[in-house]
């Protein structure tokens, strides 16, 4: 009787772990008698694209006549506005550019909680989460350009854009913020660092990109 077995390459080990599968040699002999049925396991269904939830709050231009930095401090004067030290330390920082093309992009408006953290979250997973949903972040530009062009801003509201961190002069990082408070309408700076913890409450502006 021949001992070639019928499958090249076929090892003790294979064949050990497919009768464990059957359930060892009983399983096996109920295989044979047609007792045991095996059934292709169905495929597991893919995993959809994370989908953005949020609306366009406000469009806003990039990309204008406003060059540098003394542009934006001119523009934001002349509009009866007003800027932080922290603000204006990002904004003359060489790291903070603007767009060389007029373009427009769409913002959203979120708050920590939106974005699923009912107690509050650090800064690098509200980032980390508001990335995994699609959004994107803000290029500098978007806060002086986004107080200029956001005159209208209610009373109580500062919203804090979701960008790359500058570092100012003092060496701590920072981001812009745009508010509403004590009177006047202003661009300033805030705590961009990593570790920073945010209530539910904290208002977030990121880039909603185009379908």
């Amino acid at each position: 009787m021949s001992t070639t077995m019928k499958y090249a390459g076929l090892d003790l080990g294979t064949i050990e772990a497919t009768f464990n599968i059957l359930g060892g040699i009983e399983g096996a002999a109920r295989l044979r008698r047609g007792e045991l049925v095996l059934v292709e396991a169905p495929k597991p269904e893919p995993i959809p694209e994370p989908q953005l939830d949020f609306p366009v709050w406000k469009t806003v231009k990039l990309g204008t006549n406003l060059k540098t930095a003394d542009d934006f401090r001119s523009a934001i004067k002349q509009a009866k506005m007003k800027i932080g030290d922290w603000g204006n330390d990002i904004l003359g920082n060489p790291a903070f550019t603007v767009s060389e093309t007029e373009m427009n992009v769409d913002l959203v408006n979120v708050s920590v909680a939106d974005l699923g953290f009912k107690d509050g979250a650090y800064r690098r997973d509200i980032i980390a989460k508001a990335l995994s949903l699609g959004l994107e972040l803000c290029p500098a530009e978007v806060g002086p350009a986004l107080r200029l062009q956001y005159a209208d801003q209610p009373k109580g509201e500062w919203l804090v854009i979701g960008m790359e961190p500058i570092t100012a002069s003092d060496g701590n990082l920072g981001v812009f913020d745009v508010g509403h408070g004590y009177g006047e309408r202003w661009l300033n700076g805030h705590n961009g660092n990593s570790d920073n913890f945010w209530d539910a409450v904290g208002r977030f502006v990121f880039v909603r990109p185009s379908k």
